[in-house]
């Protein structure tokens, strides 16, 4: 992980010093890779939390379709037994 850190810091150091000056154009980077890295995050996690909500719909609803004996016994529908 250092290591593309390092070679990002390496890649990326004459745009940073061309856009501004010192610490505050460094600044400014680093918080749109942040930015752009809680953007995707937040697309994961969309992701997740829709399946989960699926997955919980259904375990949940999972009794409410008929049984094959339900549908097989048309003639006396509605007569108790």
């Amino acid at each position: 992980m250092s290591t593309n850190a390092t070679s990002a810091l390496r890649k990326y150091w004459k745009p940073v010093l061309a856009t501004g000056a010192g610490g505050t154009s460094i600044l400014i980077w680093f918080e749109e890779i942040i930015a752009v890295a809680a953007d995707f995050i937040g697309v994961i996690l969309l992701t997740v939390l829709g399946g989960l909500i699926c997955l919980f719909d259904n375990f949940i609803f999972k009794s409410r379709v008929p049984r094959r004996e339900d549908l097989q016994d048309t003639a006396n529908k509605g007569v108790k037994k």
